[in-house]
């Protein structure tokens, strides 16, 4: 289920990090939950039998971020919403705002401004006690669809959408989502698919990844 979030002190030496993105739904399901049969076709992604990958930063503590994202928006399926840095909890995995209409920036990865690797913000899809998250709507975007994060000093970063893919949550491709060099990119995250109410959370995770247009 949703862990409140937390502070996680990085300072020291290298954090090694587990980041299955387990727990990003509900701990029962609510009454409106969006139906996982309504989802438009997508592709198929290649399985990789990633489980629990390891994800270990370069340096010993995270560079000091020079944008640091404070919201982001999708136009083109009506989503808005604030982003707040977060970091692991005590299980090693992501940490997440418990409301769904709060998004979490993984403050340990890259940014909008850095010239390498991929700035990751995800939420929950939804949560008990609150409404379905506007990350449910992900699912609904397209290539081509344009995404704007704005950081803390009012900078927008422009991206366009490449890819909306459903990974089964043992197959996220955690090393190359959270991937700290390489070319520049945004990666948004949240559940989709079948809701399991046998362990309370949903069987996939929705995949939006998008390349910089400025």
């Amino acid at each position: 289920m949703p862990h409140p979030l937390r502070t996680v002190a990085a300072a020291g030496a290298a954090v090694a990090i587990v980041l299955g993105l387990a727990a990003c739904g509900a701990s029962a399901p609510p009454a409106a939950r969006p139906s996982p049969t309504a989802s438009p076709a997508l592709p198929s992604p290649t399985p990789t039998a990633v489980v629990e990958v390891p994800v270990t930063p370069a340096t010993p503590a995270p560079a000091r971020a020079t944008a640091v994202p404070v919201a982001v928006s999708v136009p083109a399926v009506g989503v808005e919403v604030p982003v707040v840095p977060v970091g692991v909890d005590g299980n090693g995995a992501m940490e997440l705002p418990v409301d769904p209409a709060v998004a979490g920036w993984y403050e340990y990865g890259a940014d909008p401004a850095s010239p390498q690797g991929r700035t990751v913000i995800s939420a929950h899809v939804d949560a008990p006690d609150y409404p379905i998250g506007p990350f449910s709507r992900l699912r609904e975007l397209a290539p081509g669809a344009t995404v704007q994060v704005r950081d803390a000093a009012g900078q927008a970063f422009d991206y366009a959408v490449t890819a909306v893919t459903y990974y089964r949550k043992t197959d996220l491709p955690v090393a190359e989502l959270f991937a700290r060099d390489g070319a520049p990119a945004l990666v948004l995250i949240t559940c989709g698919g079948a809701f399991d109410a046998s362990v309370g959370r949903y069987e996939d995770n929705v995949v939006v990844i998008a390349s910089p247009t400025g």
